[in-house]
């Protein structure tokens, strides 16, 4: 197996802040070509400032955005990883399902779900040259039913089942990984006024996805708390 440590190159959506960015810095200290993307210019430019990466600012609902992804990743001739992580909670306060309009449960399933599918789906041949890995950022809430993040969690169900069946359909390897609550700003939207400082930060979670992405262990779902973190793994 190739060590990760090795110059290889990944695409992380959503990499202004919480565990993209903790991600994004990681990869580069590690040599790796980094492209990542969100919807806001400045915010992304200045999270991945010194660090290497390649910003491209944009919305991943619009197909001419993941158009300019997927053009970026076939200059670079293949890919090595994807990290579908950009995710929206969608309208806050979080609503009960019974007050989420269809609108705004179809707009969380699109920005959720559909769009980091048909970009997964357009960088097929480039992960396919690299032998490359693809890993959702999935959530308890995609298993559980807590009040107010049924769309939120429906959304992440039905990523992490596309993206493993397109994997089990087309045999590049794929994990949906729940990292467990952390101290982002997503998780501080979604408990507004509340004390979130006893959540670790997302920087904890990155070296459990490095070692899954390192092991390549049979497809699936797995917790980042279960994954054992090797000195090796993550070098």
């Amino acid at each position: 197996m190739t060590p990760i440590s090795e110059s290889r190159t990944a695409l992380v959506t959503g990499g202004s802040s919480g565990l993209g960015r903790a991600l994004v810095h990681a990869l580069t200290d590690r040599g790796w070509t980094v492209l990542t993307d969100a919807r806001g210019a400045t915010r992304l430019v200045d999270a991945v400032a010194g660090t290497g990466a390649h910003p491209l600012p944009g919305d991943l609902i619009d197909p001419d955005h993941r158009a300019e992804l997927a053009a970026w990743v076939d200059d670079r001739a293949g890919l090595d990883l994807l990290v579908l992580n950009a995710s929206t909670l969608g309208p806050l306060p979080m609503h009960p399902l019974a007050q989420l309009s269809p609108p705004s449960l179809a707009a969380i399933f699109e920005t959720n779900a559909l769009a980091p599918l048909e970009l997964a789906v357009s960088l097929l041949p480039a992960l396919r040259s690299r032998a490359g890995v693809v890993v959702t950022l999935s959530s308890d809430a995609a298993v559980g039913h807590y009040p107010t993040w049924g769309g939120y969690g429906a959304s992440k169900a039905a990523l992490d089942h596309l993206v493993l069946t397109l994997g089990a359909e087309t045999g590049v390897a794929t994990y949906a990984l729940d990292p467990g609550d952390m101290r982002t700003p997503m998780h501080q939207d979604a408990f507004p006024g509340e004390d979130i400082t006893d959540r670790p930060w997302p920087e904890t979670v990155v070296p459990h996805l490095l070692a899954l992405v390192h092991a390549r262990p049979a497809p699936g779902r797995y917790l980042a708390a279960d994954i054992a973190v090797p000195a090796e793994a993550t070098r």
